[in-house]
């Protein structure tokens, strides 16, 4: 039997907002389609308002609740459950290829993040890209346009092109404010990033991150100005890259293309 459920309020120091809305968590537990075995993971399960949902159609589930309170709240409502398993932890330090070989499987991980580790904890997890299928998070709805964005586009931007390579990203739908108590301030939306076991070649080179984090250090700066340290304009016209063009106009596979024009460049410089 399933215990009283004890209540614990949203803290500000860890960037809380409880989904409440019963319509929207139906409708991500429908986005994500967990079926029966599959190694679920729920990062920052909260109050518990979507783990029911995900651990009756996975059968098991992992949740990390780094808030102790919490922690207690969740184990009362769901300790009994077989299957639900609770890792009282930050997200952040958790080991997630640990995780993927104790389960023996790929894992599928979802989680309304707080805003403010988003960003950290998505190439967290990507660091152990090869133990995540794929990922279902509820973001601020201007990272998801970020992390979504085209070339050319507004928001397409640093996050855009470091991400490409290693997720196929899907913007799902939007959620207001008024799904979570307390409210934020902002809209959220759900996205869906099917990882990529491994980068694509074009996106090999050692030098990728260091290319596109120069490229748009500086966004009215051209690649002329803001690559200079790593290859001269002539190096960018050999192949076919417009030194005079700016970085937000650029494909990601395009910054693939400088990496290894700079990488050779490089050790050509050595030899």
């Amino acid at each position: 039997m399933t215990a009283a459920r004890p209540m614990s309020r949203a803290r500000k120091r860890f960037g809380q907002h409880f989904l409440h809305d019963p319509a929207v968590i139906a409708r991500i537990a429908d986005a994500v389609a967990l079926r029966p075995g599959e190694a679920a993971v729920e990062i920052g399960p909260g109050q518990g308002a979507l783990t029911a949902r995900l651990l009756s159609a996975a059968g098991q589930l992992d949740a990390i609740e780094i808030d102790r309170n919490l922690a207690v709240m969740l184990r009362a409502r769901f300790g009994d459950e077989p299957g639900w398993v609770l890792h009282q932890a930050d997200a952040l330090e958790t080991d997630w290829r640990a995780l993927a070989a104790a389960r023996g499987a790929r894992l599928r991980v979802i989680g309304n993040l707080p805003y403010n580790i988003s960003t950290p904890l998505l190439f967290r997890l990507l660091e152990s890209s090869t133990a995540i299928l794929d990922m279902h998070f509820m973001l601020q709805k201007e990272v998801v346009d970020r992390i979504v964005a085209a070339p050319g586009t507004r928001d397409y931007g640093r996050l855009s092109v470091m991400l490409a390579p290693r997720v196929g990203a899907t913007r799902l739908f939007e959620v207001g404010a008024g799904a979570f108590r307390p409210a934020p301030r902002v809209t959220s939306a759900l996205v869906r990033l099917v990882v990529r076991p491994e980068p694509p070649e074009w996106a090999s080179s050692p030098l990728y991150a260091d290319i596109v984090t120069a490229a748009f250090g500086q966004r009215r700066k051209t690649l002329r100005n803001a690559l200079r340290r790593y290859l001269p304009p002539e190096a960018m016209q050999a192949i076919g890259i417009d030194p005079g063009a700016r970085a937000e106009t650029l494909a990601p596979e395009r910054f693939g293309a400088l990496a290894h024009a700079a990488a050779r460049a490089t050790a050509a410089a050595f030899r």
